[in-house]
């Protein structure tokens, strides 16, 4: 396969370091210039980070059968968490969660196919695991890009984002 769960869990401990730095540079805007459509595909920083959770939270239930997210589909993932204060909580359990999946993952587990319905293909799904969670670990970095790009564009300045730099732990 791909991937082991060495890989897993790097890429945990990375979707932790980088979920955080966004976390502190957006804490320095108000709920209104987070709230600000900036033209990206979800709109505003905090639909984009919405849109994370929600997907974490879907591909989680998919992994490891925990709860689905509240929002049922892709258009209302942007409404995942209503304010800040419940994104904050929600955002650091989801990201121990995935921490925790990462660290008990197994190759055979990734090695095994995954089965779901996908709404955004209207279809039952069979995919490698190891190919779904690189899709998920893509999927964060990609939106976590354009979080990051939406950011700096508004004047908030988050730090590294480059693998080499991710303190030990």
């Amino acid at each position: 396969m791909m991937i082991d769960p060495a890989y897993c869990r790097m890429m945990a401990r990375y979707n932790r370091w980088q979920n955080q730095n966004l976390i502190t540079a957006a804490a320095t805007l108000s709920d209104a210039a987070r709230r600000q459509d900036r033209g990206a595909f979800f709109g505003s920083i905090f639909a984009t980070l919405n849109h994370l959770l929600w997907a974490d939270t879907i591909w989680l239930h998919r992994f490891s059968g925990s709860a689905k997210p509240e929002q049922p589909n892709i258009p209302g993932s942007v409404g995942e968490a209503a304010d800040w204060q419940s994104y904050l909580v929600r955002r650091e359990a989801k990201t121990a969660e995935f921490i925790a999946w990462a660290n008990a993952v197994t190759q055979s587990d990734l090695d095994g196919d995954l089965v779901w319905y996908s709404g955004a293909a209207k279809r039952d799904m069979v995919r490698p695991l190891g190919m779904m969670a690189v899709h998920v670990f893509n999927h964060q970095t990609h939106h976590r890009g354009q979080v990051h790009a939406m950011l700096t564009a508004a004047g908030a300045k988050p730090d590294d984002t480059d693998l080499m730099l991710m303190p030990a732990d």
